[in-house]
């Protein structure tokens, strides 16, 4: 999918969390949107989703105009900062819920695949709850790549996790992205995950976008300050 925002702003009241900004995804790449805590990360998550409409603007998907259009009547496919399952379910039942959806065949391996890719093969007749948090966002990641969504979102979903669990998770997540089809989005506070992930980095800052181009030219060739700071790696 490629999704482009033209002159997107995001107000609430006398609040901007979204100064006016342009952007054009690249399709079927990985685009890292860096920045700290309220940079408005993810505001524009939202926006790209359909969850929220942006106060001015436009949204774009394959040269649709989808601005307002809300998330259920979009194909896009997003995961959160926390272990979001259907707790009733198993994780095949959680993996295999967008496949029924669609009414496809195949469920029973389509499912085993992607556990077996994110390493939760052996509990696939669990509930979530009885996993551990690292393997329940697992599962809510299984979930998303079975939905195969032109668009997937992901807005810091490693950041609850212990450091070991996301040195695993982050280099499993860029061989998983290298073989997709999505657009994939990918929201963190961490230029390290930005240099692991992104084919291409967005840098944000209090709202404003303040450089994208692919990930190594805004590292090597930051635009300001403000983005050198944001783009700094910690030791």
């Amino acid at each position: 999918m490629e999704l482009r925002l033209e002159q997107v702003e995001q107000r609430l009241g006398a609040i901007v969390h979204l100064y006016p900004l342009d952007l054009t995804l690249v399709p079927r790449a990985v685009t890292v949107l860096l920045g700290a805590t309220q940079a408005g990360k993810t505001s524009l998550m939202r926006v790209m989703a359909g969850l929220d409409a942006p106060s001015r603007g436009r949204v774009f998907a394959d040269g649709a105009d989808v601005t307002g259009r809300p998330v259920r009547e979009r194909n896009v496919a997003m995961v959160y900062q926390q272990f979001i399952n259907y707790p009733s379910m198993t994780v095949a039942q959680n993996i295999a819920s967008p496949l029924k959806l669609r009414r496809e065949s195949g469920i029973d391996a389509r499912v085993r695949e992607l556990a077996a890719k994110l390493h939760i093969e052996p509990f696939l007749d669990r509930l979530p709850a009885e996993l551990s948090g690292g393997q329940q966002q697992r599962v809510a990641l299984a979930r998303a790549l079975a939905k195969n969504a032109p668009l997937m979102l992901l807005d810091e979903p490693l950041v609850n996790l212990d450091y070991k669990l996301r040195e695993e998770l982050r280099e499993e997540l860029s061989l998983l992205f290298a073989t997709g089809e999505s657009t994939v989005v990918y929201a963190t506070t961490e230029p390290t995950e930005a240099l692991l992930l992104g084919g291409y980095t967005a840098v944000m800052d209090a709202g404003e976008m303040l450089q994208y181009g692919p990930t190594a030219e805004v590292f090597r060739r930051p635009r300001s300050m403000r983005v050198a700071r944001a783009s700094a790696t910690r030791r």
